[in-house]
């Protein structure tokens, strides 16, 4: 155990404190020792005790009103947080559907150009039959008009 010399109102103290804590022992007696001074400023001379509670006091709602910003935000980070969640499976969901819908287009894309082959080829076998009989008429013209 470390041990701390302070001076509070005036008057000289010894507290103890664990080794490595010392400077914030000092850095917390002196915010308390300006608090009782602008309390003693401002109130005049009470008595040392109500001081000092009335300093108490004062120091316990300044933690309270802290304590309770702390837990505002704690609520307001939560919220966020379950917010931010939301977003994100919004965003994940967006993204399956359209990638769902890109695969999709995919499909249609490959079954058009295979359906665009198909017609070429069904085409072009027309064309060659269509060739093929106009030869043949031809052909039989030909031979009707040499008979």
């Amino acid at each position: 155990m470390a041990n701390v010399s302070i001076t509070f109102n005036g008057k000289k103290f010894l507290l103890s404190c664990e080794d490595g804590q010392e400077e914030h022992l000092e850095e917390l007696l002196i915010q308390i020792n300006q608090k009782f001074n602008e309390l003693k400023n401002d109130l005049g001379s009470l008595g040392e005790n109500k001081l000092l509670l009335i300093t108490a006091v004062k120091v316990m709602d300044e933690y309270h009103e802290t304590k309770k910003k702390v837990e505002q935000k704690q609520i307001e980070l939560r919220d966020l947080s379950n917010k931010f969640r939301e977003l994100k499976n919004l965003v994940y969901n967006y993204k399956d559907k359209k990638e769902e819908e890109i695969k999709e287009l995919n499909n249609k894309h490959i079954d058009l150009k295979a359906e665009i082959e198909n017609s070429q080829k069904n085409y072009e076998r027309i064309i060659d039959e269509a060739a093929d009989e106009i030869s043949n008429f031809v052909d039989k013209a030909n031979i009707e008009n040499l008979s």
